[in-house]
């Protein structure tokens, strides 16, 4: 365990972007976000980023290949460039935990997407315990400890000092770039800011959400429940649930002309949209109802049956605050679990 004084952290944000590209949390009129670090910077102490950091592995636009058209002849070209190595600083554990479930969407069922993997290999992540949960924080649901998350590296802020407990290879390479502004100690304050932050945890509203009764063995009842009808009456179809959604991984393929030849890009898609995976025969889910229904069904169930269940949900509590019309994964957990849930 090493130590470093609060007032050292921008000397420390500055030696680890000698070598590689540091992000940190700034706080903005939107709310907290990821930047860039430069002189100045200061690190934002909100609970978690508006937009989640999921966006440095899998970005929201993508480029993926490029085509050149002469004649009968096409030239692919690969026009990736080499992703340099950076550092996130202030993950909290919720959006790491997002990470493990796009890893397995990406990395662990082949074919393995190359777009991806090569940005996880080269960040290296800093989490942030949360010294401040918000009520609309359920991670603990989830099986998820923000008082103790993983990453590379692991940090707590703790009064007027830093402590930082490095957990890989990645992470004792940084911390050792760094190592004049750090000291070893002791880990007895950092076991007890733990007990502390569990405490707060354990105070917060949504702890016990039950999802007991949301599972593979109940997926027919849930499935045909008549509590979707009342649920999604109010749904919009804005998609803002999934874009601010740190486990959300679906994409749509696009390409345009220009006048070099062809771009084929990615760019973030939402099953709330009527236009979702939709083809020359049309669209399977033709109704609201359907869309809505099935993201929470793939979040609550049929992810889970299908990787050993972990559930496609981290508790970070975005589409609680962005939804305009608040609705949102607790309020169906809680219409689906029932009794159990009061």
């Amino acid at each position: 365990m090493k130590k470093m004084q609060a007032a050292n952290l921008n000397d420390f944000f500055r030696a680890a972007a000698a070598a590689e590209t540091v992000y940190l949390p700034v706080d903005s009129a939107d709310g907290a976000r990821f930047m860039k670090y430069e002189d100045g910077v200061t690190l934002s102490m909100a609970c978690n980023t508006t937009r989640s950091a999921k966006d440095f592995f899998f970005p929201q636009v993508e480029n993926l290949v490029d085509f050149k058209v002469d004649g009968k002849k096409i030239e692919v070209i690969d026009g990736r460039e080499e992703v340099e190595d950076f550092v996130i600083f202030g993950v909290r554990a919720c959006d790491l935990a997002s990470f493990e479930i796009l890893d397995r969407v990406y990395l662990n069922t082949p074919p393995v997407d190359s777009y991806y993997k090569n940005r996880r290999e080269h960040g290296t992540v800093i989490t942030l315990a949360c010294g401040r949960p918000q009520e609309t924080c359920f991670c603990k649901v989830f099986g998820i400890d923000a008082a103790d998350p993983a990453g590379d590296v692991t940090c707590w802020m703790l009064g007027d000092d830093i402590y930082f407990r490095a957990n890989t290879e990645k992470g004792e390479k940084l911390i050792a770039a760094c190592g004049s502004l750090l000291t070893d100690v002791d880990e007895a304050p950092v076991e007890n800011a733990k007990t502390a932050i569990r405490a707060m945890v354990d105070k917060l509203p949504i702890k016990d959400l039950k999802l007991d009764k949301i599972s593979e063995r109940h997926l027919l009842e849930n499935f045909n429940s008549s509590v979707w009808k009342d649920l999604y009456e109010s749904c919009i179809g804005c998609g803002t649930c999934t874009f601010v959604c740190p486990t959300c991984q679906c994409f749509d393929v696009r390409e345009f002309k220009t006048n070099e030849g062809v771009k084929r890009f990615r760019c973030w898609d939402s099953c709330m949209y009527s236009d979702f995976t939709k083809m020359a025969a049309g669209n399977n889910r033709l109704s609201q109802l359907e869309r809505f229904r099935q993201r929470f069904m793939h979040k609550l169930v049929y992810f889970p049956a299908n990787n050993d269940g972990v559930y496609s949900c981290v508790g970070c509590g975005r589409c609680l605050k962005s939804c305009p019309i608040s609705m949102n994964i607790v309020k169906v957990a809680k219409a689906l679990g029932g009794e159990a849930n009061e």
